[in-house]
């Protein structure tokens, strides 16, 4: 199917939302969206309602279709109990700072008990330090280096990042977002 946009659309800023058959986002962070084709693809298949659409249209010789904004799933999926471990998540723990200097710049994974000395990739193990901090702690324990983290590493529960996930929108909101988010109420100082 070959598509044609309207003059002055770029395809790159009409992602779609995605929400869970209750209507929830299926995640927060990273924020579920869609490129507008597999948005599109899914309608087509039947997989999705489509809840809200942009005032943007794509086209073929036989099809035609409004890009959509937001869509649910026919199906529910049933939500991850644990986050995983990923450096953004450790960074939304950290609320993206250095845990032992409190600098939002160059945040790096630093492993409280290195992994020289037997320390664990885990979350219970591993904060984020921003890289001057963290080589200058290199390969030593807390105690030798003289450096604590401020908060010791644990392992978040999906409402500890959406907690903190608050005071961290995403760059792109849609207006027609706003009603299945929660960031519209928090951007207010």
């Amino acid at each position: 199917m070959m598509t044609h946009f309207q003059p002055n659309v770029s395809p790159g800023s009409c992602p779609a939302l995605v929400l869970n058959a209750d209507f929830r986002p299926l995640s927060y962070f990273p924020l579920s969206i869609w490129p507008w084709q597999e948005a599109i693809k899914a309608a087509c298949l039947d997989r999705v309602n489509v809840v809200s659409e942009y005032d943007r249209t794509v086209r073929s010789p036989s099809f035609e279709m409004r890009l959509p904004s937001v869509v649910s799933l026919k199906t529910f999926v049933k939500p991850t109990r644990t986050p995983a471990f990923t450096r953004f998540n450790v960074f939304l723990r950290d609320k993206f700072a250095c845990q032992y200097c409190g600098s939002p710049e160059d945040l790096t994974f630093d492993h409280v008990r290195p992994r020289s000395k037997g320390g664990l990739t885990t979350w219970d193990n591993v904060v984020a330090a921003c890289s001057t901090c963290n080589m200058r702690k290199a390969d030593k324990l807390p105690a030798e280096a003289l450096m604590w983290p401020a908060r010791p590493p644990f392992q978040p529960s999906v409402n500890d990042l959406h907690q903190n996930g608050r005071r961290f929108p995403p760059n792109h909101l849609h207006e027609s977002w706003m009603d299945y988010l929660y960031w519209d109420t928090i951007l207010d100082p």
